[in-house]
């Protein structure tokens, strides 16, 4: 008799369920609690190394035996619990990832409970997650033939959204024929986009070859509209099929949003496909002015990857593949096999289902995490938290002015800040810079991340954290000065 059946008589079905849920409710009760303690003092565990402790705590050598539920509680709050990857923390600035809310836990326990396979059918989830993108589609100006489905994040939902780019650009004969014989195919992104749309193109058959890099507009950080045209018409003249163009509201190194109304007329115009990469900037949209302009022309956009996980705040993973047509998304996905056939009734119905507008047919119940965070704290004030991180970043962009040791390295537009030491003569900044970062991360201090920019490893803050405030960011950047004066001290 195993561990987690000591208390089950020897005639007692075979079963996962407890045998006493009182017991089982008063461990769960017990754990939820040092859950919500957790959070509560969220600010006292900033991010720490994994330890041997940790290690030794997680291995699985008596997992034949198992060991109970009360045992299993006591090691997820004791051990796993404190390890957590360090975006919850205020002071956490190293990557664009979101710290999560209270509502979103809540619906995370009833998700897990209701263990919902959203790949289709008639059930309660599929509503709730077609609501969400109703939602969403309406944020973003999409028309009421625009479709969609909730992916793990911006990665799965590039390769969704050039998927059925590529599709409709041969006609939808790609599923079946393959590339075989069709034109070379070209997407078009500016420097610095983020690496999802290369792996994108690989796994849809292009190569990362098919990728065409546009230089930067200097002044803006942005796509520089003309290099765009010069290369789609060179590519035209050697024989290619340029077929989308990949516009980034919100750079995940610098923060900085390409003209999307004019790449939008660009695209009318030569007759390609409008993808916007939105993993986090997009949601500029609900926010105040004069950030809410950042992403002027993403209504007319063919297809949005986003993500709720940054900058919406709700509970990893969660991402959107939108597109404004739906028959184009049907078309790159359908399929059903006999014992998938659909019925107008029972469990059965439910159409249209999810997984004729992806890659999984097996998916959870994500957005029951964005309904409630929705719901709860709806839109207005969602969009007053993602302003007061552009403001908080423009106040970090001002103490680093500010401060004899650091210069900024390209100017704050977003929630984005990237800056330097102004390191001493003979002094190697790119060196001392990356030592600033991880002194800081170890100590607990602050977790800074970092990006190159013209050839020069920098600091790169993104402040993305519902909870960070004015304080951790001055503190923040004061730890800076103190470990760059005690590096080049040393």
């Amino acid at each position: 008799m195993t561990a987690s059946d000591r208390s089950r008589p020897d005639d007692a079905p075979c079963t996962l369920d407890p045998v006493d849920w009182s017991d089982y409710r008063a461990t769960l009760h017990a754990l939820v609690d040092r859950c919500v303690d957790a959070l509560e003092t969220v600010r006292e565990r900033p991010w720490r190394p994994v330890d041997d402790a940790l290690l030794r705590a997680i291995a699985l050598e008596d997992a034949g035996s198992g060991t109970g539920f009360d045992a299993v509680a006591r090691d997820l709050t004791s051990q796993i619990l404190p390890f957590h990857s360090g975006n919850i923390h205020p002071r956490f600035f190293g990557w664009a990832q979101g710290g999560g809310n209270a509502t979103a836990l809540m619906a995370e326990i009833v998700a897990a409970t209701m263990n919902s396979n959203c790949g289709g059918r008639d059930h309660g989830a599929v509503y709730v997650e077609r609501e969400v993108i109703r939602w969403t589609r309406e944020c973003f100006g999409f028309p009421a033939g625009a479709s969609g489905v909730l992916v793990t994040g911006t990665s799965q939902a590039t390769v969704l959204a050039l998927a059925a780019a590529r599709e409709h650009a041969l006609n939808g004969e790609s599923r079946a024929r393959g590339l075989a014989g069709a034109k070379r195919l070209t997407l078009y992104a500016k420097e610095g986009t983020h690496n999802a749309v290369t792996k994108a193109a690989e796994l849809i058959g292009l190569g990362s070859a098919a990728v065409r890099w546009v230089p930067l507009n200097p002044a803006t950080d942005a796509m520089d509209m003309k290099a765009l045209a010069q290369r789609v018409a060179r590519d035209r003249k050697t024989g290619e099929q340029p077929f989308c163009v990949v516009g980034t509201a919100g750079s995940v190194d610098r923060g900085s949003f390409d003209p999307l109304g004019e790449i939008a007329d660009f695209c009318a115009r030569e007759g390609l496909w409008f993808h916007v990469d939105g993993a986090f900037g997009a949601w500029t949209r609900i926010a105040e002015a004069p950030w809410n302009a950042l992403v002027d022309g993403i209504d007319r956009a063919d297809s949005i990857a986003l993500d709720f996980h940054k900058w919406m705040s709700v509970q990893y993973d969660c991402g959107l593949a939108l597109m404004r047509d739906e028959a184009r998304q049907r078309t790159a996905f359908a399929a059903r096999p006999a014992y998938l056939e659909p019925h107008h009734v029972g469990l059965a119905g439910g159409e249209p289902w999810f997984c004729d507008y992806g890659i999984d047919l097996s998916r959870g119940f994500r957005a029951l995490k964005v309904w409630a965070t929705l719901r709860a704290y709806g839109r207005g004030t969602l969009g007053a938290m993602i302003s007061a991180n552009c403001r908080l970043a423009a106040r970090m962009g001002e103490l680093v002015t500010a401060a004899p040791e650091l210069t900024l390295a390209v100017p704050v537009r977003s929630n984005v800040c990237c800056f330097s030491v102004a390191a001493p003569e003979g002094t190697d900044a790119s060196r001392l810079n990356a030592a600033i970062v991880q002194q800081l991360q170890l100590a607990g201090d602050a977790v800074f991340s970092t990006t190159r920019i013209q050839g020069k490893t920098v600091i790169r803050a993104a402040i993305i954290n519902h909870r960070t405030q004015e304080a951790d960011v001055e503190a923040a950047v004061h730890s800076v000065q103190r470990a760059c004066r005690d590096l080049v001290g040393s």
